[in-house]
């Protein structure tokens, strides 16, 4: 995998680097929660857990996970529900995937494929799949023919998502253009 930079803690960034499971529950937590403290979720888990295994997260008890997970400084603003979240996809990668979660991408025969395998997961609505999609193509060099169809703007070059985030320069850059997107939204 590549050297990602994505939650801006050098150890955080390891994990996401090699673990595909972790990368995945990073976009899973990005959502109402700063970016690159979503990304760090991961390394929290671990941290606490032992282990990012979607097989043993989908096994634990779920109180006992959700409390893992909101103890300060908690996974997520919305620690024990995401912890819920983080399950549901463990158990997805485990009954779908065999555990495997590279096989999401590796197995993925097109843009399309890999698209609705991700949008088929738990916690991952259309954008949230177009976008780590455009992840994976951009700083994994997933690109499954029609990948760039599928994914509409996130493709282009630029700074729209967490897809076009490789240091801190792109991150505020891609803040800059939400709060952009954003404001003309409210204006239109």
């Amino acid at each position: 995998m590549a050297n990602l930079q994505i939650a801006q803690e050098p150890a955080a960034d390891a994990l996401l680097s090699t673990d595909p499971f972790a990368l995945l529950t990073g976009m899973l937590l990005d959502q109402q929660f700063p970016m690159e403290r979503a990304f760090a979720g991961p390394a929290k888990i671990r941290d606490r857990f032992g282990t990012m295994d979607p097989a043993a997260i989908a096994a634990t008890e779920p109180d006992a996970f959700a409390d893992l997970c909101a103890t300060p400084p908690a996974i997520h603003r919305y620690g024990r529900s995401m912890a819920g979240r983080v399950q549901a996809l463990a158990r997805a990668v485990v009954d779908d995937y065999d555990g495997d979660t590279a096989k999401i991408w590796t197995d993925a025969s097109s843009g399309a494929d890999l698209f609705a395998r991700l949008h088929a997961l738990p916690g991952f609505g259309e954008q949230k799949a177009k976008i780590f999609t455009a992840l994976l193509a951009k700083q994994l060099g997933v690109k499954p023919a029609g990948w760039t169809k599928v994914v509409g703007d996130y493709g282009k070059a630029g700074y729209r998502s967490v897809a076009d985030v490789t240091d801190p320069e792109s991150l505020q850059k891609v803040r800059d253009f939400k709060k952009a997107a954003k404001a003309a939204a409210k204006n239109a």
